[in-house]
């Protein structure tokens, strides 16, 4: 199954992830290190998390420290624009509306 990137934000823990990657990269046991879940658990989410290519692998040596990818974020934000316009206009009519009471 497909993932796209709006099954990988949707989950708390996994923003909570994408919040930690996008300060440094870290290694599964360093991200696991700041949940209540089983390391198990958390592994689960940094396995959809890089499905949906939110975050990247790299080894280094014995390690391999997971890295937040800000392109494939710019997904969220190019759908979301097409609702920006829209909802500035509605707040402007808001604006106006209440202007005039």
């Amino acid at each position: 199954m497909r993932r796209d990137i709006f099954q990988a934000i949707a989950d708390p823990t996994r923003r909570a992830i994408l919040g930690l990657l996008a300060l440094q990269a870290m290694t599964p046991n360093a991200i696991a290190e700041h949940f209540d879940s089983s390391r198990q658990a958390v592994s689960k989410h940094i396995q959809i998390l890089a499905e949906c290519e939110v975050i990247k692998q790299q080894q280094t040596g014995r390690e391999i420290y997971y890295h937040f990818n800000p392109q494939k974020m710019k997904e969220i934000d190019l759908w979301l624009e097409r609702f920006r316009k829209l909802w500035d206009d509605r707040f402007d009519q808001l604006d106006n509306l209440l202007k005039n009471l």
